[in-house]
């Protein structure tokens, strides 16, 4: 008995006959590897963009430099440099599971706040916003970019809770009116901070973040609708009793006003709609257009690139600019509703919010149909701050994309 047992024992038990390097690369190249289940065409969008905004930034620089005898590719550099930190934060938001950063939203909600302090202590004023903390080697951080990111996981944490009800014993998924005014006031702190600045562009999408998180957690709709109200009559108040600065306030009226091209909010938007005007269909060809070259737009590597998309990529090339970043939304939205939990979702929605508001703002004010708010081009605009916290959010929803289903070699 022992003799014929034993063979049979041998062969219906597991032999490991691999190592570990070799078991890991089998996950890596096998159909349920981790890197197969990310959403490649999320993933190639958002680097084709990326690449895009990089040549132009080099184009809407490249003529500045090479006049004042610096580096021609110096901003082009810088750009690459920014993108390549930017993907290794938004692995590293990737691999962290994002049900495991539930427990520590709380952590980094609060360091978010720590650096909008520290910026209204030691930072600097550029373009009238006391925004920036000015680093080593001519580049600049900027917290309030990483408030957005911030306040859609703390928001997600709150929202996406589970809760009994004292008196039925239910567990309910929708928030209640508690959970509602606990977001209000986790908005309401950074806003504050950032109002200080001021910078009221990061304001509005932090808004809108906001409102359309409550919107699709289920929240009672009477709070939506009151806060959408509220919005508007103190929007209407603002500009009703000059509560802004005169630059800010110009800036939101300029585009309604009927000689903005005389003003000098105005006037950018009259530059860069004459560029996009100039591009035709085809466009001048990169590094060739009259308005990018003869720097009549200003800070067209930042607010302003639409418009060096639109000149000298042509309508052709700016409309595939914005077909690219509807996929991106596209891919984002189903993420959120292959969600396996009310948490991911919400995380998915937050950053759907905040890259639609800020894409049709910015394009909006090129196309003189929006105000200017300083909201750079999500993957194209010049900018380190907004390139890390962008591809955090682009991690974030990998992360959700990832958990969607079930991990096989989850123990």
């Amino acid at each position: 008995m022992t003799q014929e047992a034993g063979p049979t024992a041998l062969r219906s038990s597991p032999v490991p006959v691999r190592g570990r390097i070799g078991q890991l690369r089998d996950r890596a190249s096998g159909r349920h590897s981790p890197l197969r289940r990310l959403d490649w065409t999320l993933q190639l969008c958002v680097i084709g963009l990326s690449v895009v905004g990089a040549l132009l930034v080099w184009s809407a620089t490249r003529q500045r430099f090479g006049e004042a005898g610096s580096d021609p590719q110096t901003f082009l550099k810088r750009h690459l440099l920014n993108l390549a930190i930017g993907l290794v934060l938004g692995a590293v938001a990737t691999l962290v599971d994002y049900r495991v950063l539930r427990a520590y939203a709380p952590f980094v909600y609060l360091g978010s706040l720590v650096g909008l302090v520290a910026v209204l202590l030691f930072g600097s004023t550029i373009n009238g916003a006391h925004s920036w903390i000015v680093l080593p080697a001519g580049f600049q951080l900027q917290p309030s970019e990483f408030a957005k990111v911030a306040l859609v996981v703390g928001a997600a944490m709150i929202l996406g809770e589970k809760h009994e009800d004292r008196h039925t014993g239910i567990r309910r998924s929708a928030p209640g009116h508690g959970d509602v005014l606990l977001v209000l006031g986790l908005t309401v702190v950074p806003i504050a901070l950032i109002m200080l600045q001021p910078d009221f562009g990061t304001v509005m999408v932090l808004v809108f973040t906001t409102l359309g998180m409550l919107a699709v957690s289920g929240a009672p709709r009477r709070w939506v609708l009151g806060l959408i109200l509220c919005g508007v009559l103190f929007g209407g108040a603002i500009l009703q009793f000059h509560l802004l600065q005169q630059y800010q306030e110009a800036r939101l009226t300029s585009f309604v006003s009927e000689n903005k091209a005389s003003s000098g909010t105005g006037y950018n938007v009259a530059q860069a709609m004459i560029a996009i005007a100039n591009g035709g269909v085809t466009g001048r060809g990169l590094l060739h257009g009259q308005q990018t070259q003869g720097q009549f737009v200003p800070e067209q590597q930042t607010d302003f690139v639409f418009s060096v998309a639109g000149e000298e990529l042509g309508y052709l090339g700016a409309g595939g600019i914005i077909v690219l970043l509807g996929v991106v939304l596209w891919r984002a939205l189903s993420i959120g509703f292959g969600s396996q939990d009310s948490f991911g979702a919400l995380i998915a929605t937050g950053v759907v919010c905040w890259f639609t508001f800020q894409s049709f703002v910015n394009i909006g004010m090129c196309l003189g149909i929006m105000p200017v708010t300083g909201l750079p081009l999500p993957f194209l605009s010049y900018g380190g701050s907004s390139m890390f916290a962008n591809m955090i959010g682009v991690g974030l929803l990998q992360n959700v994309r990832l958990r969607a289903r079930s991990d096989p070699y989850a123990s």
